[in-house]
């Protein structure tokens, strides 16, 4: 069977904007669940300039046929103008663990 799990990376500037972004995606069942790891630092080059920021990351984790429902709901709800969001495709993981995933967001 062909993995269809996805953890799916963003970032945003506040806690408290993360928190509610995953509230809302656990709540629309795109997700099932999200993990929050504050305190990261983010250097990157925007208009020109580089810039340097705290920011908090967020793993998110789906089935990839929750995808289009997913981004669409970060596009509408993210805070960024052009918001991080990379979908990396789960090779492995626990039979349990992605059983309830699927469970969540799929049915």
């Amino acid at each position: 069977m062909d993995p269809t799990a996805l953890v799916v990376l963003t970032t945003l500037g506040a806690e408290e904007d993360a928190r509610r972004l995953v509230t809302a995606l656990v709540r629309e069942r795109v997700v099932a669940c999200g993990t929050i790891l504050s305190g990261a630092r983010s250097i990157y080059r925007w208009e020109g300039e580089l810039s340097e920021e705290t920011e908090v990351v967020v793993l998110l984790k789906t089935d990839v046929s929750k995808w289009d429902a997913l981004r669409a709901a970060v596009w509408a709800q993210h805070p960024y103008q052009v918001p991080e969001l990379l979908a990396l495709p789960v090779d492995r993981g626990l039979d349990l663990y992605l059983s309830w995933l699927s469970s969540e967001v799929v049915g």
